[in-house]
């Protein structure tokens, strides 16, 4: 029955029950109508919105749950769908409701796997111009100043040695970020040495302490998962050095029933009322391309917590 019907019908129920207790009560209507024949009215009157009120609301619940739905439905935050309920149209509407959330999520997920997989091809470009061109560039420099600087007279040899440690200090910091762009120990290494090196690698501001905890029974993930898993640490721990002004950050990778478990605590100020800015939103959309589940949020004793929950995946050990 369409949604039409239903409504034109439980009208007319309410409007024969009306007609019909006028009609074989023993109401009646004078003229000029009396006190109590205008109470009785309008109490039948108030009765019939109330019953009309009553059997709409019942007809149209499943139509008010859609629409929380789609008012708090988070592509990067997957949520039940609702429920398919009430007949008719409005089971129809909620059905093809979830089904576009399913279509739309794995849109999602496609177009998020492109951008991303675009982002790292021009990473690993990025690094390796960096490591070929300019490093080999600055690394003949390096040694052309050394060259020059034995062969110069005293005073000037000096300035010479502090153009060469700079130039070091420069072609130490381009090593620095290709590694960060493209982080080869992952692939020779593995997650766990990958994650060691990023935490010594990451530049801490004065005061500040990283604690590392790793499990030595860790289930295996595929380079996939274990990329993200490690860009989501990098990403934290950068915004945790950035903007927590936290003095202690503990970073662990253990197992978990589902698999493995990442998280990152600080007992820095915390993210306050900010929006989530890009990086965070970029975190959740890693986490979606493995089926992880990530959690950002407040620590249970303060500052910031980064909880990613990675399943092994079938063929995994």
């Amino acid at each position: 029955m369409s949604l039409f019907w239903r409504i034109f019908l439980l009208n007319a129920a309410v409007l024969v029950a009306a007609g019909a207790l006028l009609l074989l009560g023993p109401i009646t209507v004078s003229t000029p109508v009396l006190l109590t024949e205008a109470m009785i009215l309008t109490g039948g009157i108030a009765f019939m919105l109330a019953a009309n009120a009553a059997l709409l609301r019942l007809g149209l619940s499943p139509l008010q749950r859609v629409t929380r739905a789609m008012t708090t439905t988070d592509l990067l935050r997957p949520s039940p769908r609702p429920e398919v309920a009430g007949h008719g149209e409005i089971a129809a509407l909620i059905e093809t409701f979830n089904t576009m959330l399913d279509r739309l999520e794995a849109e999602r997920a496609t177009s998020s796997a492109r951008a991303l997989s675009a982002q790292e091809a021009e990473r690993r470009r990025v690094a390796q111009e960096l490591h070929d061109e300019v490093g080999q560039t600055l690394t003949a420099v390096l040694l052309e100043l050394k060259r020059v600087a034995d062969q110069a007279p005293e005073p000037l040899r000096d300035e010479l040695r502090q153009v060469q440690e700079i130039t070091r200090g420069s072609l130490d910091e381009i090593r620095r970020i290709a590694r960060r762009l493209r982080p080869g120990v992952l692939e020779e290494l593995g997650l766990v040495s990958a994650l060691t090196a990023l935490i010594t690698e990451t530049p801490k501001p004065d005061g500040l302490t990283i604690r590392r905890q790793t499990g030595k029974d860790l289930p295996e993930l595929d380079a996939e998962a274990e990329l993200v898993v490690y860009r989501i640490a990098q990403e934290a721990l950068t915004n945790t050095v950035r903007h927590a002004r936290a003095p202690r950050v503990e970073l662990s990778l253990l197992r978990s029933p589902c698999g493995v478990e990442l998280r990152i605590r600080d007992d820095g100020r915390g993210l306050g009322d900010a929006p989530e800015g890009a990086g965070l939103r970029g975190m959740r959309e890693r986490a979606l391309l493995i089926g992880a589940e990530l959690f950002i949020g407040p620590g249970p004793q303060g500052g910031t917590e980064v909880r990613l929950d990675v399943p092994v995946r079938n063929g995994s050990r």
